[in-house]
């Protein structure tokens, strides 16, 4: 027998029931060692040497391939096909040698793209080695990330209160969104007009053309920029007499895009699906690791971790067999298709994101994934189809018309385009991100020297806009152009930038909040070089060179570390004006907008003779006036003026970081957005000074609302919390939302249940509120804001039982009822199916676990002559005896002890002197 190590238990099942009995599969829940956060697990001093910890989970998963290996005959890593999964391969071995488990037994490691039975076969047969060279660009990649995190991030604790952390790539894709936030802010929009004719030819067919020339000059899109010049242009027009000049007709071909990678299909699932890259990922990884269809468990897509875009030659077959049949020959080229990455940094050369079987369509996949699953193999598969179909076959036209007006001759032109063939579109199309569409219209015959009438001209005023705010899709597009990062990592960057409240999403875009342009500011300015884009991007050059075995990682580390650690240095005498000039300068237009009527933004509007500047305070940073304490207006970073000046002012000494959103309609009282001590909050009205006033109505941020986003309607509506939701079936008794020390929740009466990460307090509607509350009162369960009701997962094949997966003190767990079962950290909540729920459990109650009661201990007890009856458990040592006045103390607050131990208490006689203890005492 032969033991098989995988990264997660649903790939363990699977393999297992390919390879049969005479292997045993065990799965590692992804990476069971890594760096303790504290000093010293990376030491530059001793060569960059690497402290690495086993945590308990990971002993757990150890000590199971050590039981295993008793008498198997080899070990098999058969973890994922990049770096990561070398990675873990190396750290088993490395614990189990700790362990002296393996006593030379023969080591191999296989990979296989897709876990399909004639896949994991075909690995089986041609095993290898653990690959040294991508081994050593994993710990290259991952002392560089320990070295800038645990170095950077103290340093923008001490010198920018309100930072919580700094990364090599985080910090360098804020960069990004900051960045373009800058351009948006200093953008000055350009006046321009559009001229637009409306012609009908000869046999009477409409269309539009477009000034393009006049004079014999070429006019372009901003050329006509006011208002008098288009009107000259359009009484020209107006009283010219239009001819066909000249038409052309060309053909063109539109080729279809490549099979998806990591990043292209991340971008995709956004644009076109809407998710998420980490909720992408998610979907991708279930797919990958595939459903039970038919009685088989099999793998839907390949490997969804690669910057490959080439395909098998025998899936490139299974797809032109696919169009031939679905399609028709007429969609199937004579030649198949061959792609191969651009990109400069594509990493091990793995196959595009693929389907595992094309004839798998994806209505019938459908049946057995949820929707979302479905959705996105619905979207790899026509990709990956269309990628091996026919060009699509356009024509596209051009047709320019003069305007003649005396001697004077205007140009015109109209565009169209027809599809002759559709080819590829017939089944897919790329999206666009912030491109206008192409012009699709059709335009009628016409030939050269035809006269057209006029039948209007219409003139129409624009703006030039700013950039876009980068999407999710674009931002990762733009980090994979620019060589930042990996692929396989920009889902966990970007929500590492949104748990950290450095961006947010407003309507799909990524907004840079005030917390995360402060950080990428302080960077700029005193860590310029290690936020460069091209800096990062030849670090990944390096290390890509690391896993092709052409330089040493530990040479890479003494290169960086020399000019990183003087970096760090140097921030020792940086001092906090420094940091304020610096960030004054390079925020100036964010924190100090120009006002309409041309005054200096930076003036206080309270004293009229201070200078308002960036402060930094324990809650963040502020603005204030620089006649403190004299005066006293602070205001947020960036508040939006309500009634001209003083909007945001804390006049009257109020904390900095007080924003005034209005007033409340109601009672009159103004409503603002604060900074406290436990987060933000928002409050009605101000704290009276009188000692028997009634303290302001507040209400706190629910988690994942950011103060930017808090306006007047939202405070009002959290001010007015609790709320009645529904009535409760049974009783009729309301049922409340509310927001408590531990978060969002739902009552009725006495009953509480916390709301899910996705419900929101604010907007939650009956039915969801009633199935929170029931759901509770069937779990029973302790009263006062109770644990995460959990979400559904099945029943238990045997026992019945409902499986449940919740959030729990210590994580999440799934549980039967009776016994319950940490997730590993590999594995979220919102990924956990019935079949893993199942095996944490099955594995829980093999180690004894679970909550049930332990059996009560057995003791000796005594006959009616006060003799011990036979010994049932062995005797106990005499507990060493205490002084007199602790004896008596102890016994006096146990007085129940006594009755227990009849025996010990004789012993104790002297101890009934307790009232002159006391009266000592």
């Amino acid at each position: 027998m032969k033991v098989v190590v995988v990264e997660s238990p649903a790939k363990a099942k699977t393999i297992n029931k390919y390879l049969g009995r005479d292997y045993e599969v065990l799965a590692s829940f992804g990476h069971i060692r890594d760096l303790p956060a504290k000093d010293g697990s990376v030491d530059p001093e001793a060569d960059f040497h690497m402290l690495w910890e086993l945590d308990d989970r990971g002993s757990k998963r150890v000590s199971e391939i050590v039981k295993a290996l008793k008498g198997a005959d080899g070990l098999i890593l058969a973890t994922d096909p990049d770096r990561e999964g070398e990675a873990i391969s190396w750290h088993v071995v490395e614990a189990l040698n700790l362990r002296k488990a393996l006593k030379g037994m023969p080591v191999e490691r296989v990979t296989f793209n897709a876990i399909t039975k004639a896949a994991v076969d075909t690995a089986m047969r041609n095993p290898r080695q653990i690959d040294q060279a991508l081994v050593d660009a994993y710990l290259a990649r991952r002392a560089l990330d320990y070295l800038v995190g645990f170095n950077l991030s103290p340093v923008l604790w001490r010198k920018l209160p309100g930072a919580k952390s700094a990364g090599r790539v985080q910090s360098v894709a804020l960069r990004l969104v900051c960045e373009r936030e800058r351009e948006i802010e200093s953008f000055k929009p350009r006046e321009y007009w559009s001229l637009v004719a409306t012609l009908v030819t000869q046999e009477g067919a409409v269309f539009e053309a477009r000034l393009v020339g006049a004079d014999g000059k070429r006019i372009q899109r901003l050329d006509v920029g006011t208002g008098e010049e288009a009107a000259a242009f359009k009484r020209d027009l107006e009283l010219a007499t239009f001819q066909v000049g000249s038409v052309e007709a060309k053909p063109a071909k539109r080729h279809p895009s490549p099979p998806f990678t990591t990043s292209t299909l991340q971008q995709e699932a956004s644009r076109k699906l809407g998710m998420a890259p980490a909720q992408t990922m998610r979907a991708a990884q279930k797919l990958y690791e595939g459903v039970e269809i038919g009685g088989e468990t099999v793998g839907l897509i390949t490997y969804m971790r690669t910057d490959g875009v080439d395909m098998a030659p025998e899936a490139i077959a299974d797809a032109r067999r696919v169009i031939g049949r679905e399609y028709g020959e007429r969609y199937l080229p004579n030649v198949p298709r061959k792609y191969s990455a651009k990109a400069k940094n594509a990493q091990e050369a793995h196959e595009a994101v693929r389907p595992t079987d094309m004839g798998r369509l994806p209505k019938t996949v459908a049946r057995y994934v949820d929707a979302e699953q479905a959705r996105l193999y619905d979207l790899i598969w026509t990709r990956t189809v269309a990628s091996q179909m026919e060009s699509a076959e356009l024509e596209r036209t051009t047709v320019d018309i003069v305007g003649s007006v005396g001697l004077r001759k205007i140009d015109l032109r109209a565009t169209g385009q027809v599809v002759k063939f559709d080819g590829f579109l017939t089944l897919y199309q790329e999206g666009k991100d912030d491109e206008e569409d192409e012009d699709g219209k059709r335009l009628p015959p016409m030939r050269a020297g035809d006269p057209l009438k006029r039948e209007r001209i219409v003139s129409t005023q624009h703006f030039t806009e700013p950039p876009p705010r980068f999407s999710e899709a674009s931002l990762v597009k733009r980090m994979e152009e620019l060589g930042i990062g990996r692929p396989s990592t920009y889902a966990a960057i970007l929500q590492t930038l949104r748990d950290r409240e450095y961006v947010r999403i407003d309507k799909k875009r990524l907004v840079a909040e005030d917390k995360g342009r402060l950080v990428t500011g302080f960077l700029e300015s005193f860590f310029k070089r290690y936020v460069e884009y091209d800096f990062t991007a030849d670090l990944e050059g390096q290390l890509d060179r690391v896993s092709n075995a052409e330089i040493d990682w530990r040479e890479v580390l003494r290169d960086f570390w020399r000019d990183f650690s003087a970096a760090i240095g140097g921030t020792k005498e940086l001092r906090v004006t420094e940091v304020l000039d610096a960030l004054n300068d390079l925020l100036g237009a964010h924190i100090f907008p120009q006002k309409a009527d041309g005054s200096n933004p930076r003036t206080c509007p309270t004293c009229g003779s201070g200078q308002l500047s960036l402060k930094l305070g324990k809650f963040g940073a502020f603005v204030g006036c620089s006649n403190y304490p004299e005066c006293k207006y602070t205001r947020q970073l960036a508040a939006a003026s309500v009634d001209g000046e003083g909007e945001g002012s804390s006049e009257n000494g109020a904390q900095p970081g007080t924003r005034v959103l209005g007033n409340d309609p109601v009672t009159g009282l103004p409503v603002t957005l604060r900074d406290g001590r436990f987060g933000p909050f928002v409050q009605l009205g101000e704290a009276s000074t009188e000692k028997d006033a009634a303290k302001p109505k507040r209400s706190s941020l629910p988690k994942g609302l950011s103060p930017s986003a808090v306006d007047l309607a939202k405070a009002l509506a959290l001010l007015s919390l609790p709320r009645e939701v529904a009535r409760h079936p049974v009783s009729g008794e309301p049922i409340l939302a509310n927001l408590g020390r531990f978060g969002p929740y739902v009552q009725h009466g006495k009953m509480y249940a916390n709301l899910g990460r996705d419900d929101d307090v604010l907007e939650i509607g009956a039915n969801r509120a009633i199935d929170i509350i029931v759901a509770k009162e069937q779990g029973g369960g302790r009263r006062g804001p109770a644990s995460d009701p959990g979400r559904a997962l099945g029943d238990h094949p045997e026992t019945g039982k409902a499986i449940v997966v919740k959030s729990g003190k210590y994580g999440p767990y799934v549980t039967d009822g009776t016994t319950n079962a940490t997730l590993p950290k590999s594995l979220s909540s919102d990924e956990i199916a019935l079949p893993q729920a199942l095996e944490l459990i099955a594995a829980r109650e093999a180690a004894g676990g679970g909550k049930k009661k332990a059996p009560a201990r057995k003791t000796a007890t005594r006959s009616a002559a006060g003799k011990a009856s036979p010994a049932k458990t062995p005797a106990k040592k005499a507990p060493a005896k205490k002084p007199a006045a602790k004896a008596a103390t102890a016994k006096a607050a146990k007085p129940e002890a006594a009755e227990a131990a009849p025996k010990a208490t004789t012993a104790r006689k002297p101890a009934a002197k307790k009232p002159a203890v006391r009266k000592k005492a």
